[in-house]
């Protein structure tokens, strides 16, 4: 299946049309009132026949027509459509520029953006509007990415106030978020509570669950791909907010008019300032905040180059007095040069570095130590498209990749009881190349298919075990086999991987579409975690001589539909993803500061199916979602019961969530959203046992039980100030988990204090109802 699969897409490849005799029409496609560029705007051309093709990620756009007259129509979400009469007679540079419509009429006038997921040949792609996000009820009011993407069928959330999310039965690190097209190892604060993600300085974001192009790779389950606004070109503007728990403000304007422009954006936490307020020394010097700073600049240097620098800088604080002290945070940076080649031919050139670390600090009267890790990666990148001819566009280009892992070490005083425990870092390397071909070859028939060639090296210096002879033994000290030692910069091991993908769409009628995918993807570097909520402290490995890629092979299928004008969207996927060299742990695994981390490890495959619904109303007095899951997801280890199939941690059958904005005039709106979702997997044991006065228990099956199950209901209201001539403002008002349901975040056992030989389960659960209140300000 998979050679056929491969001889395929190269045949594809090589079927292409390249139309000569025609004419170019291309340019940008941009927001009028800010110079920003609008990524997927809709453009249709309309004579003697009708063509059509949306503005790429940067807003450019280019279409090889027959000579002629046309009628083309431009649209995007959330602006007012434009007619333009063009004669096409020779090569044509035409950008164009929409304008915002009004808040009420947003939600009455119709887009044609909305029919692009029925035209589109790609499928499991879903976009988050950032209107709807920040209207979204989350918790503690702040708006919040990935909790919105946790509320969209086939991606289900890791649980209470957690920012983690699963994607069709993966787990939390075969997500690739993308910042600006830098990785984000860690998205959240405050142990997930909040994302990383502040919502005023993103412009688009997209969601790929199946059907990924080839342009992305390096994770197994999706590309979560976040892109930060680029600042107004035409005039300052200040926003920001006042919260109960955080504040925030945003600066753009131009450097130079409408070629330059900047943005600025900041976030912060002021719990640790009420805790100065104490008498208590102890609290006083207590920390506990978290802060975000996005930072973007370009520069138009004329109609064919332009260049981008963004960044992201990050950090937690946690600590008592002087005596504990917690900090991790992400930082990334991205340089991107776009250049016109030729009317034909984009190219976008991206170099970027990504740093995550942390570094826990203990020291009172007995030790006095620190445990430290980081991983840093350093991407340069270079994508070209192509486009051939009319509905035909190629996409190809090279990846090159750079991975140092420094493991958590621990570093003690010399004087503490505890010793120092240095652990080698590890590096190496990703090389990949892709090239895809995007092809219309009939009206009703769309097709997007690729290969993408990645090659990973693993380089020394340092010292690697073989710990092929350990499955399935108790581990001792005598047990590990001698190190062999690799000098710097030489290859200790490398995995080529061949990953081809393709998707099509056939348009059934003008409503509706049939759309397949399939596609392979591979992971070379891995989380390790026992917790279904990823943990700062969570290790990470490189791909190894003992730990090879992980492999995932997804197929999927699915139908589409609009309605009443396109006020309606649905759809319906169903999907089978199988994964191979999965990794799990040994029971009691050490993962932390350990020589010997990969000796902890086990290997097996996966596998996950499920069916997903998705209706959606985009225009209108009420708008929203309903979504809903019905999947399985599974794991098999010849370590662990018995070989036999069992849940997954993430596995929940079923998945439902709504959301609901109404808008109730000129003034007011109102949100509600409710989810319910089943348990999670989770190992209790069969038994107890007792040696020498202290009780033991006995497991017998992993992820045999199920949580208590999930729901919850979420109610926002935002009221809209009048609009004065230099300043607006809002208020929004909101409760999290509005009846108060108390969900359970941990279960646990305890011996009955009556009946010593009963046992009592019981459950902790993390929130209850909390209110919260925003003020939104904009000058």
């Amino acid at each position: 299946m998979y050679n056929s699969c491969l001889l395929l897409v190269f045949a594809l490849l090589l079927a292409g049309p390249v139309v000569a005799g025609n004419v170019v029409v291309s340019g940008y496609v941009r927001d009028g009132s800010s110079g920003e560029s609008l990524h997927s705007a809709s453009l249709r051309f309309s004579g003697q026949q009708s063509f059509s093709v949306t503005s790429n990620a940067y807003g450019y756009y280019s279409i090889s027509l027959p000579v002629g007259d046309y009628r083309l129509e431009v649209s995007y979400v959330g602006f007012q459509s434009r007619d333009i009469f063009i004669n096409a007679a020779k090569d044509t540079v035409l950008s164009i520029s929409l304008q915002p419509i009004g808040r009420l009429e947003e939600v009455v006038i119709p887009s044609n953006r909305t029919r692009s997921q029925l035209h589109s040949p790609l499928m499991g792609l879903s976009r988050v509007e950032v209107k709807d996000l920040k209207k979204v009820p989350v918790l503690f009011g702040e708006s919040d990415l990935l909790k919105t993407v946790q509320l969209l069928p086939g991606v289900m959330s890791g649980g209470e106030g957690s920012s983690q999310f699963f994607v069709r039965g993966g787990m939390g690190d075969q997500n690739l978020i993308l910042l600006d097209g830098a990785t984000v190892f860690n998205a959240s604060h405050l142990f997930g509570f909040f994302s990383t993600f502040n919502s005023d300085a993103i412009k688009d974001v997209e969601l790929y669950k199946g059907g990924m192009p080839a342009q992305y790779g390096g994770r197994l389950s999706s590309v979560l791909d976040i892109k930060m606004i680029e600042g107004n070109n035409k005039q300052f503007e200040v926003e920001g907010g006042l919260g109960l728990i955080a504040s925030r403000i945003k600066l753009e304007g131009p450097l130079v008019r409408e070629k330059s422009s900047f943005m600025i954006s900041g976030r912060r936490t002021y719990a640790d300032l009420f805790l100065k307020l104490s008498n208590n020394p102890d609290i006083n010097q207590s920390k506990l905040y978290f802060y975000d700073l996005n930072l973007k600049a370009n520069y138009h240097l004329n109609d064919r180059n332009s260049v981008f620098l963004s960044g992201y800088f990050g950090e937690d604080r946690l600590g008592y007095s002087d005596l504990f002290r917690f900090g991790w945070g992400n930082a990334t940076a991205t340089l991107r040069w776009n250049h016109i080649l030729h009317n034909r031919l984009f190219s976008n050139t991206t170099f970027v570095y990504s740093d995550y670390d942390y570094q826990v600090n203990v020291l009172n009267e007995n030790v006095d130590f620190v445990i430290a890790s980081s991983i840093r990666n350093i991407n340069l990148k270079q994508d070209f498209v192509h486009y051939t001819g009319p509905g035909s566009s190629l996409n190809f280009g090279a990846d090159l990749r750079f991975h140092a892992i420094q493991p958590a070490q621990i570093d003690a005083d010399e004087s503490t009881a505890i010793n120092s425990m240095p652990i080698e870092k590890r590096q190496g390397s990703e090389m990949a190349a892709y090239l895809a071909h995007e092809w219309n070859p009939t009206p009703s028939v769309s097709l997007n298919y690729g290969l993408r060639l990645t090659n990973f090296l693993l380089f020394g210096p340092g010292n690697f075990y073989d710990y092929g002879s350990l499955e399935g033994r108790i581990l001792t000290d005598d047990l590990f086999p001698p190190a062999k030692y690799y000098n710097s910069g030489e290859l200790v091991k490398h995995y080529l991987t061949v990953e081809p993908r393709i998707s099509g769409n056939f348009r059934i009628d003008p409503n509706s579409s049939l759309k397949s995918a399939y596609h392979r993807t591979s992971q070379m570097i891995h989380q390790l975690s026992n917790t279904t909520s990823s943990l700062p402290t969570d290790a990470w490995v490189l791909s190894s001589n003992n730990i090879r890629p992980q492999i995932a092979d997804q197929f999927s299928i699915g139908y589409y539909r609009n309605f009443s004008n396109n006020r309606y969207e649905a759809s319906v996927e169903a999907y089978y993803k199988d994964m191979k060299n999965q990794i799990d742990y040994r029971d009691a695994a050490d993962l932390q500061a350990n020589t010997h981390l990969e000796s902890e490890l086990i290997y097996g495959k996966g596998r996950a199916y499920g069916l997903e619904w998705y209706l959606k109303k985009n225009i209108g007095k009420w708008n929203g979602w309903v979504s809903y899951t019905i999947s399985k997801s599974e794991r098999r280890f010849d370590q662990i019961n018995g070989g036999a199939w069992f849940n997954a941690r993430q596995d929940r059958t079923h998945d439902l969530s709504t959301v609901l904005i109404y808008e109730l005039g000129k003034r007011w709106s109102l949100s509600g959203t409710f989810v319910f979702a089943t348990g999670n997997a989770v190992s209790l044991p069969s038994g107890k046992y007792e040696v020498q006065g202290e009780i033991f228990y006995y497991y017998t099956e992993r992820n045999g039980y199920r949580m208590p199950d999930y729901h919850r209901l979420d109610l926002s209201a935002t009221y809209e100030r009048p609009v004065g001539k230099y300043f607006s403002s809002s208020w929004s008002f909101g409760v999290y988990n509005a009846y108060n349901r108390k969900n359970a975040y941990i279960i646990d056992f305890r011996q009955n204090e009556l009946q010593p030989q009963q046992t009592d389960i019981y459950r902790i659960a993390l929130f209850g109802a909390i209110p919260s209140v925003t003020w939104n300000f904009k000058f």
